[in-house]
Order: C-alpha cells, then sequence, then structure tokens
C-alpha cells in the first residue's frame, strides 16, 4: 500500500530541463557551434563528471574560455527562463489532493538545495513536503539510489510503500534501486529515453486521479 509519494525537482515539478540544455545552447551557437541534445541527455537527472560542457565548448571552438565568466552567463540566464516558468500540469493538483489524504510527501533532487527550496517556497509547495533532500545530502547522485533511500528513512516509510515520481531514466533507475514504485512523466527533454523499467509512464499528471492512480493494478505489481 502506498504512503509515501517522493518527487524529483528538475524536470518533474518544473520543467527545468529544456531551459538548461537551452541556456547551453544558447551559448554554443553564440560561438558557432551546436551542443546535441543527444550528448546532453547523458547528464540529465544526475550529477557526473563524464560530461563537461565547457570543455566540450573549448574542444569544438578550439580555445579557451573564461569558465568562471561562462558559468555566471549561464546562470543568470537560467534562473531568468525558470523564474516565468509555471509549475508542471497536474502536479500541484496531485500534491495537494495527496497531502488532504494523508500520504507522506517528499523531494529527492540531484539539484542543490537552494535551487530546490527557493523554487519549492516562491510557488507556495515546500509546505506540503515533510522531507527535502538535495545533492548536498549524500555521496552520490541519482541514478545511485542513495537520495531516495535517505528520503525514506527520513520519512519512516518502506520503499516497497512508497511511490516516486520522476521524469528521467537516472531519476527512474535510482527509484527502483532503492525498492520503490515509480511513475514517469517524461518532459521535451527526456520523452526519447527508455523507460520501460517504470511502473507507468504518462505524458501528464493533468486529470489524473489520485485514487485510480493508487488502486491496485494501477501501478506494475
Amino acid at each position: 500500500m502506498i504512503q509515501a509519494i517522493i518527487f524529483d525537482f528538475d524536470g518533474t515539478i518544473l520543467d527545468t530541463e529544456r531551459h538548461d540544455y537551452g541556456c547551453w545552447v544558447e551559448i554554443y551557437q553564440a560561438h558557432e557551434v551546436e551542443l546535441p541534445l543527444a550528448t546532453w541527455s547523458n547528464v540529465v537527472g544526475t550529477v557526473t563528471d563524464d560530461f563537461d560542457p565547457h570543455h566540450l565548448l573549448e574542444t569544438l571552438t578550439g580555445r579557451p574560455f573564461d569558465r568562471a565568466e561562462v558559468r555566471a552567463q549561464r546562470r543568470r540566464r537560467l534562473i531568468e527562463l525558470v523564474e516565468q516558468e509555471p509549475i508542471r500540469p497536474g502536479v500541484q493538483m496531485l500534491i495537494e489532493t495527496a497531502h488532504a489524504a494523508g500520504l507522506r510527501l517528499g523531494v529527492a533532487s540531484s539539484g542543490t538545495r537552494d535551487w530546490v527550496e527557493g523554487h519549492l517556497v516562491a510557488r507556495g509547495l515546500r509546505g506540503y513536503f515533510e522531507v527535502v533532500r538535495t545533492i548536498e545530502d549524500v555521496k552520490q547522485a541519482k541514478p545511485d539510489p542513495e537520495l531516495y533511500l535517505l528520503a525514506l528513512a527520513a520519512l519512516g516509510v518502506a520503499p516497497e510503500n512508497a511511490l516516486a515520481i520522476e521524469d528521467s531514466r537516472h531519476g527512474m533507475m535510482a527509484a527502483k534501486a532503492a525498492g520503490m514504485k515509480c511513475l514517469v512523466v517524461p518532459n521535451e527533454i527526456t520523452q526519447a529515453f527508455d523507460f520501460s523499467e517504470a511502473d507507468l509512464v504518462l505524458e501528464s499528471l493533468a486529470d489524473v486521479d489520485l485514487a485510480c492512480l493508487l488502486a491496485p493494478g494501477a501501478l506494475h505489481p
């Protein structure tokens, strides 16, 4: 029986993923080079040293850049775009309905605490979540299950009694490795990923009925 729902943040509550990618695309195009989505997709939903967009930019252009300045430029543009981004369809209603039904709610994000908490507070969502765990709380980012296991421990809920809501393959893998059910709602950046291991994949949370979602058989056994 599902007793808790733990949400990813970036790409799940807010569609920040397309802006994150879009900011880098703008920087690359300003230097007349391209950043393929297939290359960027490898880092969606995680934090990794396997891909460095600064290094690739320098490789493609054949010259070094002031990385601090590039990072600051991207950050300013990302904040500008995300501040205008609405909550993804159906997310707020599901959060409110689940909270009213007595389900325990949490967030497990590979983002930083100030980023996640700041946007949750700004959109009036922070009060619904008992637990928020971010990259600062763990040694390993998703797809490692540490973030989800930490959030579950804080909620006092067993993995088999919890549902993760994700948008990325890395996030789905983390939730499944933690022993949870996982609902995936892909976005523009992640829609081509392989989510065959998810318990349920939906195009949107809009018009999702909580009782139907948690009914026996709605998720894979």
